[in-house]
């Protein structure tokens, strides 16, 4: 027998209820197949919604969060360009997806210090865009569990990524304008 055509055999499982579920009667005549009818909130009563709007997955719920994912100190290129720059501390530093204007995706280094972002290329360790933290006006997410931000600079073109970690990047960028400008970043949660 192939391991591709092993067959698992599940017990029969207790179904839960679902909305309205005394109005479609019993599950026995679905073939066991469980059927969720939408509500008019994506936010369930075991789910806790970011900023009030937004579910989180299940994944982000129960993460460590450790900010400096690269262990930015032992890169010393990295140390070089935020010093060069005049910043402190680094409050987060990862691996991100950044798309260009034209749709591609290019792999970059996203580290946000306590003044300013920045974008550097991993394969030339080169600085690509540096934007200070009280140009950013808001940044904006799906109301979808996906990993898409956007970050909105007004007076240059704005930055979309994708990450796995969005939500930490978002607190910390709430938190750092706070403190570094006494200017709340607003989150904009919007599927446009």
């Amino acid at each position: 027998m192939s391991r591709f055509n092993r067959r698992v055999q599940i017990p029969d499982l207790q179904l839960p209820k679902y909305d309205d579920a005394e109005e479609e009667g019993d599950y026995s005549d679905n073939y066991g197949v469980a059927r969720l009818t939408t509500t008019g909130s994506n936010v369930s009563d075991d789910q806790e919604p970011v900023v009030g709007v937004k579910v989180l997955r299940q994944a982000s719920r129960h993460r460590d969060i450790k900010g400096d994912y690269l262990d930015v100190p032992s890169h010393s290129y990295l140390m070089k360009i935020f010093q060069k720059q005049g910043d402190k501390q680094v409050l987060f530093a990862d691996k991100v997806l950044k798309f260009t204007a034209s749709g591609k995706m290019k792999h970059r280094i996203l580290l946000i210090t306590d003044f300013a972002l920045y974008i550097i290329d991993p394969e030339t360790n080169a600085l690509k865009r540096r934007i200070a933290l009280a140009a950013v006006e808001k940044t904006c997410l799906s109301d979808l569990s996906d990993n898409f931000l956007a970050i909105i600079i007004p007076k240059e073109y704005d930055l979309l990524m994708a990450s796995t970690r969005k939500t930490e990047i978002v607190a910390v960028l709430v938190e750092a304008t706070k403190s570094a400008s006494d200017f709340e970043l607003e989150v904009v949660f919007s599927n446009r």
